[in-house]
């Protein structure tokens, strides 16, 4: 039945364009032309617009990085800098490489931000959307125009996914000239050196291309974690006509990690830059297409369709106990091995008619999604390089399994305009998603010599269908042009993934009767601007979080107490989320041109309780990686042309399980991650074509912690980096 419900939601939208022409055409006497216009942000961060390409935000609860406007260290992606006016969130820093991007917020787990729908240009970049939602490609923040950012209430229009959308918006192919270079190099702590190029530009009046390699590599903060990776990327863009324009795009990333390891608690102590792993190593490789049709059918009617696939691997290598402090003997290391293909198809029809004497706007789309996950793990006697090869897999594979992945889904929402200020968005989403898992799990048991003494094969299959539909409800009231109240609430749905239900790790264990998540986030805030010095974005929140998945203690029938995962019951988690940066010299009624100074607050407090669980000592306990105060403030200021922007972050003491243990004992993946307090300092100089920047992170040298790894990086206390300075120059052509 599922089908049936989405291939008629296609029909439907492949025939409404027609429809709506044909209505347009009718309409044309009373009906104006829709003017887009496209300024260039001069602040670095703003809210997106309620109708905002092919994406309907009213009554959301939205953030816009303008990256290209930032004065922070864009050389090695710090996110802390990069996401400084972003609310609430909670972020991993698992090295200094920028790499992978990690980040959480409202008692979601950080780790690779699996708990929100991450996309680039508009398009799924994870592994797998709901099977294996782990982002291993993050794009270089030289590449990028902005950062957007959907809060909750993004579940209908992207996908089911607590968090919301994290959508990287690349800087778009053409420009003002034929022909354009930009090329940035810098050098940093610890032999980091780094390299950005970009070209673009136009042919004629109907191509525009760019394209941009970025090289860096570094030996890391601690031993044993040096890392060398490539990004590549591409765009061409083909008007056909003023109607229609096709763009391709292409994204290649390849980088070789070697990994620390983690720490327990005495050894955090004594020495967080410590490492006893030199044969931990991780391998990544990443490749996204998409081609891109949008048609404008008429002033008042935009098609936007989008194919798009995921050709990529992740490899992990290494001696990786529960117990960081014991010695790697050599022999054996875990070998973990991940390939995933996938394809999707999306397509959203945007139209805009009059009702009641008031604009409407309506959107609706599909979208079929088809992934295929392969797993292989074992234990393999290969050396200490990074070797990522089973040489005998008969012997060495302890489980290999193939997990294919389908989802349809089909989604509508509607603004009604009901007066010159009020507005309300109602919306649904239907889903139907498949997950299988075929495979078999290996029981190898090896005497002290490393020789198989019995081998058990345990083949496995299973298939989970399920369709549901979720709605939300959003509204505006504009009080004037730079002044609104707006709410929403919405339902959120997560998947259960591949890693919930299937992992080899020696110090977890995996419920067998681990369910899918289910719950409602909800936004009420007041954002806008008092005159021209102070602008702000309040707002409440509240999340119920059903089926929560965590970890905690369980004590097996024979007494033996292990780590468990599974469903530990119901989160609530309530917050206030507030932004605030004031104009300085506005604000005293100051008319200096060539100096600008502006400070800026980005407070949230939050409160988390487990209100449901079976589990005794989990009931009441507060949601783990939920900081109570979370707070980044700065000042920025700007000479000419020169920029020197000053940060702090301080977030409070955070649980790292549902059980809430102070001490991780000798394992260090449970226990308290310690307050801590951090100050950066950037500056950025140009002139003409040159640019010189320069960066200071962590400038008090301070000892902190962002997480405990329960696998790779880890196990154990994942040590933040000591002080770093890194200096750019740039220059632009």
């Amino acid at each position: 039945m599922a089908y049936k419900y989405v291939l008629l939601f296609a029909c439907f939208l492949i025939a409404t364009p027609r429809i709506f022409a044909q209505t347009d055409s009718l309409r044309q006497a009373r009906v104006l032309d829709e003017v887009q216009v496209n300024d260039k942000a001069s602040s670095d961060f703003d809210n997106l617009r309620k109708i905002d390409g092919m994406k309907i935000t009213v009554g959301k609860k939205t953030e816009v990085i303008n990256v290209e406007q930032l004065t922070v260290n864009k050389s090695n992606n710090n996110t802390r800098q990069l996401y400084a006016k972003v609310t609430g969130l909670n972020i991993f820093e698992n090295d200094g490489s920028g790499l992978q991007l990690s980040i959480g917020g409202r008692g979601l787990d950080p780790n690779r931000t699996a708990n929100f729908n991450v996309r680039q240009n508009g398009y799924d970049i994870s592994a797998d959307a709901l099977g294996y939602p782990e982002s291993y490609y993050t794009p270089p923040a030289d590449a990028l125009q902005r950062i957007e950012i959907i809060k909750g209430a993004a579940s209908l229009q992207f996908g089911t996914q607590f968090g919301g959308l994290v959508n990287f918006k690349m800087k778009p192919a053409g420009g003002n000239k034929p022909f354009e270079l930009t090329s940035k190099q810098t050098l940093g702590s610890w032999n980091f050196f780094g390299s950005f190029n970009r070209i673009n530009g136009h042919i004629g009046k109907k191509i525009d291309y760019i394209a941009y390699a970025h090289y860096k590599r570094g030996d890391g903060w601690r031993p044993n974690s040096g890392f060398n990776a490539i990004n590549a990327y591409t765009e061409i863009t083909y008007r056909v006509n003023d109607q229609h324009k096709i763009s391709f795009q292409y994204t290649l990333l390849k980088y070789l990690a070697q990994q620390p390891g983690g720490l327990d608690d005495r050894m955090y102590a004594q020495d967080p830059r410590q490492s006893n792993r030199a044969r931990n190593w991780f391998d990544v490789s990443w490749n996204l297409f998409s081609i891109e049709w949008l048609s404008q059918i008429s002033p008042n009617t935009s098609l936007q369709t989008t194919a798009y696939g995921l050709m990529a691997h992740r490899k992990a290598l290494g001696f990786r106990p529960n117990r960081p402090a014991q010695t790697d003997p050599g022999g054996k290391r875990d070998l973990l091995i991940g390939t995933f293909q996938n394809y999707a198809l999306e397509s959203r029809l945007l139209h805009h008619y009059q009702l009641f004497g008031k604009r409407q706007s309506a959107l609706i789309g599909v979208r079929i999604y088809k992934g295929n996950t392969l797993s292989k793990q074992g234990n393999v006697d290969n050396g200490s390089g990074a070797d990522f090869t089973f040489h005998k897999e008969v012997d060495e594979l302890i489980s290999d399994y193939r997990f294919p992945n389908l989802n349809m889904a089909a989604f509508a929402e509607q603004v009604f305009r009901l007066s010159d200020r009020w507005s309300i968005t109602p919306g649904l989403r239907f889903e139907f998603i498949q997950t299988r898992s075929t495979g078999t799990f290996n029981e190898i048991i090896y005497d002290l010599r490393d020789s198989i003494i019995s081998k058990t094969a345990t083949p496995e299959s299973r298939s989970l269908a399920r369709s549901f539909l979720i709605g939300g409800l959003g509204s505006s009231y504009q009080f004037r042009q730079d002044l609104e109240l707006y709410g929403n609430i919405s339902q959120n749905y997560r998947s259960v993934t591949f890693s919930d239900i299937q992992l080899v790790n020696a110090s977890l264990e995996i419920d067998p009767n681990i369910r899918d998540e289910k719950g409602w986030s909800a936004d009420l805030g007041l954002r806008g601007n008092l005159g021209t010095s102070l602008r702000f974005d309040i707002s409440g929140f509240h999340l119920y979080y059903g089926n929560k998945i965590g970890e905690y203690f369980f004590a097996r029938t024979n007494g033996q107490v292990i780590r468990r995962r599974g469903n530990i019951g119901v989160a609530q988690i309530s917050g206030l989320e507030s932004f605030l940066e004031l104009n300085i010299l506005h604000a005293l009624a100051k008319q200096e041109k060539q100096f600008k100074l502006s400070v800026y607050s980005n407070l949230a407090l939050t409160h988390s309780r487990i209100s449901k669980s079976k589990l005794p000592n989990v009931l009441h306990k507060q949601v783990e990686y939920v900081p109570e105060v979370n707070w980044k403030t700065g000042i920025q200021s700007q000479y000419k042309q020169l920029k020197v922007s000053v940060q702090l972050s301080h977030l409070s003491q955070q649980y790292t399980d549902a059980t809430n243990a102070t001490s991780g004992n000798f394992s260090g993946v449970i226990g308290l991650l310690p307050a801590y307090t951090l100050i950066d300092l950037s500056a950025a100089w140009r002139w003409k074509y040159l640019l010189i920047e320069l960066s200071l992170n962590n400038l008090g040298n301070a000892t902190y912690t962002t997480r405990r790894a329960t696998g790779y990086p880890g196990p154990g206390i994942i040590p933040g980096e000591g002080r770093a300075i890194y200096a750019t120059l740039g220059v632009q052509l």
